[in-house]
């Protein structure tokens, strides 16, 4: 089965929901104003089957200059759109219009239809239909099948069918293997179903019971049922009408606009670089101007900052960013319409380069978006990634970011690696050459820290983070990579850094030693160390350091060091005292040690903690024999 989706474009009264109603038999006028005043108001649904399993939706969308914001609404989901202009009155302002929005819509293809031809002559019809030719050259219309009808006396409603079925079946189909996404146009309750939301998916496909997400409002829900074309389904396609009863959501938090996604996958922006294309009669648009920025069925206000220039003349392009005051859901490749701020008039539109994009100065270069615009798949992929620095960017965020199917995403991910453009770190992509600038930053940091710190064995890994601004789990499995460098628990050094030790530093390890082991028992503490010697306490600090490291010193504690060979003799006196006895008190050990209590009680936790001695009470005995 296809599904394919038919938006009508056209002025107003020249009879499309007539049309709809004649082609499908369904009234696409559901509200009781526009059936009171034969206008369509908001968008209308219908669906004409065909016996072949040939499934087209029709959007049946306003013509009336002020309802332009509903018709965009509908717009974004079509495939192909039939042009209607009544026999009687020909062209008019609005066909014009509509024409440019599915023109800068990249719809591909389409039919005209010339309606209410019971009301005038054969002539003046073959001249309507001259008009139109003429009026659709250069655009996505030109040479596309022109069929007069009558809603009225159904003439010629069976060849445009036959015309509808045929272009229809030309249309490339949505991809379905891409992340399910459902721009909401409707939003209503239903007595015994709940809130219900309709729209036309783009991408994917969704099931009954599957948990959705709804960006950006960020409301989770679960997929109580499905309806498309008036028929309960179990799975909704991209292209399909798709209504959706969510579970638990109140109709008021939800609104036109908002998008039913797959959960985790998408994320809402409020900056978005894109290519702007102006309509040659549009105004000049200025950097920093306000516009009316329209993308799938949502509608908010952006100011444009336009790249390299200061402003875009009529029939222009250049590429550009959109700040928008409120956040929307778009993915790389979406197309969107601007209107002037006011009066409200279609400027132009282009498509969505970079959805996740970042305050970009006025004179940056473009070369990214060059690609984006151009490149393939794995070229538009790799620099994104490029982009991400050194934070780099999750599979699954670019699955959400570009609209394409998943299978081929992963596969140019996939290409990507293999040739070494790309690296992966658990979920995490990092490009190479942002990986070798981490590298080379990593080395110069820590060849300036040895520089600065001679005697330090290393710089605090986290210390390195900061300063490389990455964040923690990356980190990790950054450096891991690295065999330039040595890691030692909390510390990272270059491994061919070793501590050098000047003739000065040398002569103060001798004068450190000589001065703990005259006091054996009662050595200086540390800042008395500082002052006997004349040493800068942060200096003294690397010192003590590196003689523990290296074995010539013991820590006792942050204030006490011994010389090593002090230590042993502590142990010595302890194996000779418990030789004779089981146990010590602290007064023994201090006696033994011929020292005072404020230097036996660091001392005993230090054996403790080092399995030398058990503390049972307020006593101690020997483990370590």
């Amino acid at each position: 089965m296809r599904h394919i989706i038919l938006g009508t474009a056209g002025h107003i009264d020249h009879g499309k929901s007539s049309l709809v109603k004649a082609l499908t038999g369904i009234d696409p006028d559901r509200l009781k104003e526009e059936r009171e005043r034969g206008i369509t108001i908001d968008l209308g649904f219908a669906d004409l089957v065909y016996p072949d399993g040939l499934t087209v939706g029709i959007v049946d969308v306003p013509g009336h200059e002020r309802l332009i914001k509903n018709m965009l609404a509908g717009a974004g989901g079509i495939d192909l759109v039939m042009l209607v202009i009544a026999a009687d009155e020909g062209i008019m302002p609005q066909s014009k219009e509509h024409l440019q929005i599915c023109n800068l819509l990249k719809i591909k293809s389409g039919l005209i239809a010339i309606t209410k031809a019971d009301l005038v002559e054969s002539d003046w019809l073959e001249l309507v239909a001259e008009d139109t030719k003429e009026f659709v050259k250069g655009t996505f219309l030109e040479g596309a099948e022109i069929v007069p009808v009558s809603s009225k006396s159904m003439f010629n409603i069976e060849l445009l069918k036959e015309k509808i079925r045929d272009v229809a079946l030309k249309v490339e189909p949505k991809p379905v293997k891409g992340l399910f996404r459902l721009p909401i146009d409707r939003v209503f309750t239903l007595k015994g179903f709940g809130t219900v939301v309709t729209g036309t998916a783009i991408l994917g496909s969704i099931s009954v019971d599957n948990d959705i997400e709804i960006l950006p409002s960020n409301i989770k829900s679960k997929v109580r049922g499905l309806h498309s074309h008036g028929k309960a389904i179990n799975t909704a396609y991209a292209g399909q009408r798709v209504a959706i009863n969510l579970q638990g959501v109140d109709k008021d938090s939800i609104q036109r606009g908002d998008v039913v996604v797959i959960p985790g996958k998408l994320v809402p922006t409020s900056k978005i670089d894109a290519k702007i294309e102006l309509l040659s009669d549009a105004p000049i648009l200025k950097t920093r101007g306000l516009v009316h920025f329209h993308l799938g069925t949502s509608e908010t206000t952006a100011r444009v900052i336009l790249f390299g220039q200061n402003e875009l003349k009529p029939g222009e392009s250049c590429y550009g960013q959109f700040r928008l005051s409120s956040p929307v859901v778009a993915m790389s490749g979406d197309r969107y319409i601007i209107r002037r701020f006011s009066p409200l008039e279609t400027m132009g539109g282009g498509e969505v380069l970079d959805p996740l994009s970042f305050r970009r100065s006025f004179r940056e270069g473009v070369d990214d978006l060059k690609i984006f615009e151009t490149g393939s798949l794995a070229d538009k992929i790799s620099v994104k990634i490029k982009r991400a620095g050194t934070f780099g960017i999750k599979t699954s965020t670019i699955e959400g970011w570009i609209k394409e199917e998943i299978p081929s995403i992963r596969e140019a991910i996939k290409y990507l690696k293999e040739k070494n453009i790309i690296l992966q770190f658990e979920d995490i992509l990092i490009h190479r050459t942002i990986f070798d600038s981490f590298k080379n930053n990593t080395i110069q940091q820590l060849s300036e820290f040895h520089k600065a710190n001679p005697l330090k064995s290393g710089m605090s890994k986290e210390e390195l983070r900061i300063k490389l601004n990455i964040e923690p789990r990356l980190f990790g499995n950054l450096i891991s990579t690295l065999n330039e460098i040595a890691i030692e628990k909390e510390l990272v050094r270059l491994n061919n850094f070793k501590v050098a030790l000047s003739d000065k530093d040398e002569s103060l390890q001798s004068k450190i030693i000589q001065l703990l082991e005259k006091n054996e028992f009662q050595p200086p503490l540390k800042d008395e160390i500082s002052q006997a010697l004349k040493i800068d306490s942060r200096r003294l600090q690397d010192i003590l350091k590196l003689m523990t490291n290296e074995g010539k010193l013991v820590r006792i504690s942050d204030t006490i060091y011994i010389s090593s060979k002090a230590y042993e003799k502590i142990v010595e006196k302890l194996k000779k005292f418990f030789s004779k006895k089981s146990e010590m008190t602290v007064a023994e050990f201090r006696d033994v040690l011929n020292t005072t209590r404020k230097y036996a009680l660091p001392f005993l936790e230090y054996l403790d903690s080092h399995n030398v001695t058990l503390r049972v009470g307020d006593i101690r005995k020997l483990l370590s024999r």
